[in-house]
């Protein structure tokens, strides 16, 4: 659609033809006016012999007088003027108004409005014909073809080895692709980049177009969404339309989740503009000649609820998992968006991507973001491994809240919340160690307790679990122990261990209930969401299922409580440090865990 400068411009240019078709038919006057002038003064003048010439229209009088002023006056009744002009050698001359006027009257009555209203249809049929093209192109794809235009390639992706591999050959196949009919093979229809929000699926598909060197046809899953019947379905067709034109191609859907939703899902029963979208969207990508060569990259962080005929072979015929990074992968991101960057010589980015687990690229990008703008803030042209670390906690926890006061007793309460957080950590061999203590408030949190694991894992065992969930009463064990009393402060902690708990009876089969699971989520399609967990077993099974999570939960508070109990002396040793220094971490806390 035009925006407003554009529409104020037609007004101005309307508005100018019209003044111009009036100033067509109004007469012209130029060079010295008539002076209108009394009647009485005329008499007068003419008494004198001071005029020399007149025109009559009328009633209506022109002349000149001797001096070359012209002038204009309206005759009264006077029946002798004519004489008297004469007897005084008046120039007379009689002119008929009605004659002297045809020509105005006539482009008054009949052209004048033939034309005008001629003007006035011609606006209309413009922006008739404006109107519909702007209806036609709700139609037309909004997808561009870029050519040489990414300087994006897979040097600057890092932490997803396997998916550049996997893409890497979707390129060759692009630029040398009489290599791979030579053999029999055939190419892929389309590559699904499936993964968390962050981890880089968006930047790969313009790795591709900065690497393929060939059109690259972007287009989001919500393009294909309007308000009318059929404009997806038509997008969709104008967009492989585009692509065909300028093989070999890559059209990349970013979220296609929007439109690829699993079909007869929606909440009315009747038809959906969405399935139309779609059914458009599968008979395309099934109606690919072999050789045309184009590619369609999809992503989505919500591959459960894509219909099942977009992922069969044919359609999207590789689906390419990208999980967040592990620690080397987060120390090549980090790399990457070190560039450019001063940094100072303290600052270890083995020591970062060892604190980030579970991070993905766009978190660790933020952090170093967040560094540089921090080392703004203060003044500082070098960043330092302060900077960074405030960063990482910005990024993890949210800023520090220095404007909330905490009383002395609420502090010396969060303080030895925390220690017992700390205490069990170090204390308990299968619990993660702990990185950083504090009690600062920052985010929503009155404090907190670091704890970073030595590696990464992709599986939990069975003490594990048990010993996060006695790291996690630590807290309310203390605020017990030490003034037998209990706060709210460790609502947060409890909801994780009940959690957890709940895990191990009903999902990894911990318990006592033996190896099965119990529930099973239902989610509504449609919405792309979980609203129930359907419930497969007895009522009976359901009390057990209680009975065991309290057991485990109960059970692992009172091993907390034996633990602290048998540390007391070196419990408040380190809670009087930390209500000291506010934050140990570091040699500070290596010190303060001596001995445990």
């Amino acid at each position: 659609m035009k925006n407003k400068k554009t529409d104020w411009r037609a007004v101005i240019l309307y508005l100018l033809g019209g003044f111009l078709i009036l100033s067509l038919f109004l007469p012209v006057k130029t060079g010295n006016q008539p002076k209108d002038t009394a009647f009485s003064d005329f008499l007068n003048r003419l008494d004198k012999g001071e005029v020399t010439e007149v025109v009559i229209k009328g009633e209506i009088i022109e002349g000149k007088f001797k001096d070359g002023g012209l002038f204009k006056t309206q005759a009264l009744n006077y029946p002798n003027l004519v004489q008297d002009l004469r007897t005084k050698g008046v120039a007379i001359k009689v002119e008929n108004p009605a004659e002297s006027l045809w020509f105005w009257n006539l482009a008054s009555q009949l052209i004048f409005p033939i034309l005008f209203f001629g003007f006035l249809w011609w606006m209309l049929l413009r922006q008739a014909g404006n109107a519909n093209n702007q209806a036609m192109a709700f139609g037309k794809s909004t997808a561009k073809p870029l050519v040489g235009k990414m300087n994006v390639t897979f040097a600057d992706v890092a932490g997803v080895d396997e998916a550049k591999e996997e893409l890497k050959e979707i390129v060759d196949f692009l630029k040398f692709p009489q290599k791979y009919h030579a053999l029999g093979a055939k190419i892929p229809k389309g590559l699904l980049l499936m993964g968390a929000p962050g981890t880089g699926k968006t930047l790969l598909a313009r790795a591709i177009a900065g690497e393929a060197g060939v059109p690259f046809f972007s287009i989001s899953g919500s393009d294909f969404v309007e308000m009318f019947v059929g404009v997806g379905a038509a997008r969709v067709r104008g967009v492989f339309r585009e692509a065909k034109k300028q093989t070999p191609a890559i059209i990349f859907m970013d979220e296609i989740d929007a439109v690829g939703r699993h079909r007869g899902a929606g909440l009315g029963g009747g038809h959906d503009e969405r399935e139309q979208t779609l059914n458009q969207l599968l008979v395309e990508m099934d109606g690919f000649d072999p050789k045309t060569n184009i590619i369609v990259v999809a992503a989505t962080n919500r591959p459960d609820i894509l219909d099942p005929a977009l992922l069969r072979p044919g359609r999207f015929d590789r689906q390419i998992v990208l999980d967040k990074p592990d620690q080397k992968g987060r120390r090549q991101i980090l790399d990457i968006h070190a560039k450019g960057k001063p940094f100072a010589p303290d600052v270890d980015l083995d020591v970062v991507s060892r604190r980030t687990p579970g991070y993905t690229g766009a978190d660790l990008e933020s952090v170093l973001n967040e560094a540089a703008i921090l080392t703004g803030r203060f003044n500082k042209k070098i960043i330092t491994m302060a900077e960074v670390e405030e960063a990482i906690d910005r990024v993890m926890a949210g800023p520090q809240r220095k404007s909330r006061v905490v009383s002395e007793k609420e502090k010396n309460i969060i303080a030895y919340h925390e220690v017992g957080h700390a205490i069990l950590s170090k204390l308990l061999p299968d619990a993660d160690p702990v990185h950083k203590i504090s009690v600062l408030p920052r985010g929503m949190a009155l404090g907190y307790t670091l704890q970073l694991p030595i590696e990464d894992k992709h599986l939990i065992s069975e003490k594990q679990i048990t010993a996060d969930i006695i790291v996690l009463q630590g807290g309310r064990v203390a605020e017990e122990i030490f003034f037998n009393e209990i706060t709210s402060g460790a609502q947060n902690d409890l909801e994780r261990a009940t959690s957890l708990a709940k895990k191990m009876v009903c999902e990894f089969g911990m318990s006592e209930l033996g190896p099965r699971t119990f529930g099973k989520k239902e989610h509504q399609i449609f919405l792309g969401r979980d609203i129930a967990e359907m419930k497969d077993f007895s009522d009976q099974t359901a009390d057990a299922i209680d009975t065991q999570i309290n057991k485990i939960v109960a059970a692992c508070h009172e091993k907390a409580k034996n633990l602290i109990n048998a540390n007391k002396g070196k419990f408040e040793e380190i809670a009087k440090v930390l209500k000291e220094k506010e934050v140990l971490e570091g040699e500070d806390l290596k010190k303060a865990l001596k001995g445990l």
